[in-house]
């Protein structure tokens, strides 16, 4: 008989592919890990953020395959962060913070961030290198890299985070909030510490943001130019006559026809009762496939390179009519500078909204307008847009 009894072989076959199973799972959990964090969760809030900032190299983990998503972030770190952004200019010159070093992993993000003034830190010379980046300070950092818009009348609502936010702080807060860097997920607190999956997901944002609207230079925030070729169109939807009479401002301003978008039905007062849930004004914004027939389209399209488009607010929205008329033609590679009107609301995520059904046009910043606007009020904001749109 055999040393070994043919019981004992399955048993020692057993654990031999027990083994050579356990191996290939485990090499499979480490190539996985490779990939992703072990304190990340795939359905986390910031999971998606903390991984694209991985991949682009703009925000490592902490070592040992750790993110450590809920520490708080330093304003050396977030300066950094920011200096990846801007793909790491070079930099020369010393900062003027007494609290700095040379030759740090830190110092030439501080460097460049305090001469593109991005930061200026406490005053008294101090930078505060170590000392964690509050979430106004976030949403400072980021209207700065951005540009530090002046903002307009569409951001002047003040019901939101910024109520609690420090004086020099509320334009950021407010920017971020409009824009939608700030998310549901979590509350956002002002004045308390950014955690690390806070700062990843609202930097995340702000690429998204850039992607969205892509006439802002990430790293000055300067306004880029249309091409010079094309035409422009001045197209916009009104029902009171208001929108109509902003439309027209621009319209004379560039020297070009403006040009009306009229629905098949149109509405009636009865239609616009904001008092009355049976309307077919509030049928439409509460329904998403809404898609009132329009009557006309326009001819040539391919021919305008800018589009002003304008609206009236609608229970915080663009009128569905809008949607049909983007969704009408083909937009891409076209420039969108959405305008709104309204007795008191914001563009808010009207035209943010709205771009999700042209995704390959580029979408300027918007802004909205009172029916008592005057024509130099249209006047200076289409000059401060940046665009050679005029004589065409």
């Amino acid at each position: 008989m055999d040393k070994y009894s043919i019981g004992s072989i399955i048993k020692r076959a057993a654990a031999i592919l027990l083994c050579i199973v356990t191996a290939v799972a485990f090499a499979a959990t480490a190539s996985a890990q490779d990939n992703s964090y072990i304190d990340v969760s795939e359905d986390a809030w910031y999971s998606e953020a903390v991984m694209a900032l991985r991949e682009k190299g703009i925000m490592d983990g902490v070592g040992d395959n750790r993110f450590d998503p809920d520490s708080v972030f330093t304003r050396a770190q977030l300066a950094t962060v920011l200096y990846r952004l801007a793909d790491k200019p070079a930099v020369s010159g010393e900062d003027n913070f007494t609290d700095t070093e040379s030759g740090k992993w830190y110092s030439d993000a501080v460097l460049w961030a305090s001469q593109n003034g991005i930061v200026g830190g406490y005053g008294n010379g101090l930078f505060g290198t170590n000392d964690p980046a509050t979430q106004e300070q976030l949403a400072v950092m980021l209207w700065r890299n951005a540009g530090s818009y002046v903002l307009g009348s569409e951001y002047a609502d003040a019901a939101g985070v910024e109520n609690s936010a420090s004086s020099w702080a509320v334009d950021a807060v407010r920017w971020a909030r409009v824009d939608g860097l700030l998310t549901d997920a979590v509350p956002f607190q002002p004045k308390v510490p950014a955690t690390r999956a806070q700062v990843a997901d609202m930097v995340y944002r702000y690429l998204q943001l850039l992607e969205r609207f892509s006439n802002v230079d990430a790293v000055s925030g300067a306004t880029k130019k249309a091409d010079e070729g094309g035409k422009v169109l001045v197209a916009y939807f009104s029902c009171t006559g208001t929108t109509e009479k902003i439309a027209g401002y621009i319209a004379d301003e560039l020297g070009v026809t403006a040009y009306r978008i009229t629905p098949e039905t149109p509405y009636t007062s009865a239609d616009l009762n904001y008092n009355d849930s049976s309307t077919r004004a509030t049928r439409e914004q509460n329904d998403s496939s809404a898609r009132p027939a329009i009557s006309g389209t326009v001819e040539n399209m391919d021919d305008y390179d800018v589009i002003f488009l304008g609206y009236p607010i609608w229970w915080g929205q663009a009128p569905k009519i809008l949607y049909t008329f983007v969704e009408s033609y083909d937009l891409g590679g076209k420039t969108i500078v959405p305008f709104c009107t309204s007795g008191s609301s914001g563009i808010g995520s009207s035209a943010t909204n709205l771009s999700k059904s042209a995704p390959e046009a580029t979408w300027l910043a918007g802004s909205r307008f009172s029916g008592s606007a005057s024509r130099g009020t249209v006047t200076n904001w289409i000059e401060g847009l940046g665009l050679d749109v005029t004589e065409r």
